[in-house]
């Protein structure tokens, strides 16, 4: 899942930045309104959530939630602020804010206001993924070969290979583009070489293979790959 983090506080946002990515989640971080606005409009990838700091440069959170909704974005959008009075509560849910988080705040809470309003936005993955003989879970961040037997067991993957996988098994059959991928898992300014899509590609073959899981990732010269459901 990717998110939108907007924050100008430097250690807040790297705290935020790395507690976020620790649980699997795609982070581009911004430090203002303006370039919040920049990514959104330009439908660069598709975020799944936002967090919005009320008082930031530029565009302000408020007024960054109220372009957003302005063009019937259903974006869900976690509010940050320091400001607790009742009035500014209302303002910030009136403005469109699905939900409200008081400065300052422990990054459990944080995880926990994102995981209710991923279970109350309908575009948001259930707990589970499954496809094929592979299971993958959301809330443990596990990935699971089922053999025949109806023994599970456990394939260890990195951050960036379970983000991979679970985009693959989001489209099986489907012809997607290394351009595709490096787009929607890695973040906006992330430095990355040029093959970096191939390099975990392959390390994600390895990987399923050493599970029994041969031949699921086709490379398609030219177009990209495909993720086989009938290997």
């Amino acid at each position: 899942m990717r998110i939108l983090l907007v924050e100008d506080e430097p250690n807040l946002g790297a705290a935020i930045e790395r507690t976020l990515k620790h649980y699997k989640y795609i982070v581009d971080w911004v430090k203002n309104g303006n370039d919040a606005w920049s990514y959104l409009e330009n439908n660069w990838t598709q975020y799944t959530l936002a967090i919005f700091d009320w008082l930031v440069p530029g565009l302000s959170g408020i007024e960054l939630l109220k372009k957003l909704r302005a063009k019937n974005n259903s974006l869900p959008v976690l509010m940050l602020t320091a400001k607790d009075r009742m009035e500014d509560k209302v303002t910030g849910l009136d403005a469109g804010a699905d939900d409200y988080l008081i400065k300052p705040f422990g990054m459990a809470e944080l995880l926990a206001r994102l995981r209710a309003l991923q279970r109350r936005s309908p575009q948001i993955q259930p707990q589970h993924l499954e496809l094929g003989n592979l299971s993958l879970d959301y809330g443990s961040q596990t990935v699971h070969h089922l053999r025949s037997q109806g023994e599970r067991q456990k394939v260890l993957l990195t951050n960036k290979e379970f983000q991979l996988l679970e985009y693959f098994m989001k489209r099986p059959n489907q012809i997607v583009t290394s351009e595709q991928i490096r787009n929607q898992l890695w973040e906006i300014n992330a430095e990355s070489f040029s093959n970096v899509v191939a390099a975990q590609v392959r390390l994600l073959r390895r990987k399923l293979e050493a599970v029994s899981c041969s031949n699921l990732i086709e490379t398609l010269r030219g177009l990209g790959y495909r993720f086989n459901l009938d290997q």
